[in-house]
């Protein structure tokens, strides 16, 4: 019931720009350009985390583009995942190159999963919400892209807020494993594990080794991308 009348809310009545206060629009045309995905890098994590995966950022976690995020994620904004499913593509068409993959193969967008509780206190799936909508741009690009959640939380963590880096490795170590059927649902594609935010990269690392673990991909390195970083490397791009 939550979901969809925040959604329908969103769409008809009167509302400010979600990233920098603009009236009367949901997302203005600035910070609908910062989350274009067009100035997409790669993610650069010190300390990075052992297995954490090459990750590419569409933007930088500040400004209007945390606050698009956060109003998304905490304050079920939900028609803001189309821009934010456009940030995340670009994210994902940025790590194209050096992948040692073939391209051309169909991509399966593998969001990190969120704890139940989570989910039923904010009423959706965030990053599971924004995948689809990247798959749906990704697709519109001429992507063979879908998205399909086959991880998931095999014990109880901790909320990672508040937690610091060597905390939020403890935290979800061994906490993900793949769901039964993901090596059929992953068959020969192409795997980009997903999430809206990366900090230290402990959810991403932990993710990463789930998805080894069960031998999916095919041996191939998994790749990741996330609509913005913490902390980017504004100089390069793999």
């Amino acid at each position: 019931m939550r979901g969809w009348w925040q959604e329908l809310a969103g769409l008809v009545l009167p509302v400010d720009c979600a990233g920098c206060g603009a009236a009367r629009v949901l997302l203005c045309a600035g910070c609908r350009e910062a989350l274009s995905g067009a100035g997409a890098v790669r993610a650069r994590l010190f300390p990075r985390p052992e297995g954490l995966p090459v990750v590419h950022a569409a933007a930088a976690y500040e400004g209007p583009v945390r606050a698009v995020l956060l109003a998304h994620k905490e304050r079920g904004a939900l028609p803001l995942a189309g821009a934010l499913g456009a940030a995340l593509a670009g994210a994902v068409l940025a790590g194209r190159g050096g992948s040692g993959v073939p391209w051309e193969r169909e991509v399966v967008l593998v969001p990190v999963p969120s704890a139940r509780r989570q989910v039923r206190a904010r009423g959706h799936d965030p990053a599971r919400r924004i995948a689809l909508a990247a798959a749906g741009r990704l697709r519109r690009a001429g992507v063979p892209a879908r998205v399909a959640p086959v991880l998931r939380l095999r014990r109880a963590v901790r909320d990672q807020a508040g937690l610091g880096a060597r905390q939020r490795r403890e935290n979800l170590a061994g906490a993900l494993e793949a769901c039964p059927g993901a090596a059929r649902l992953t068959d020969g594609a192409v795997l980009v594990l997903v999430d809206d935010l990366i900090t230290t990269g402990a959810t991403l690392a932990e993710a990463a080794r789930a998805v080894r673990a069960a031998g999916l991909g095919q041996g191939a390195a998994p790749r990741a991308a996330v609509v913005a970083a913490t902390r980017t490397d504004q100089k390069s791009c793999e």
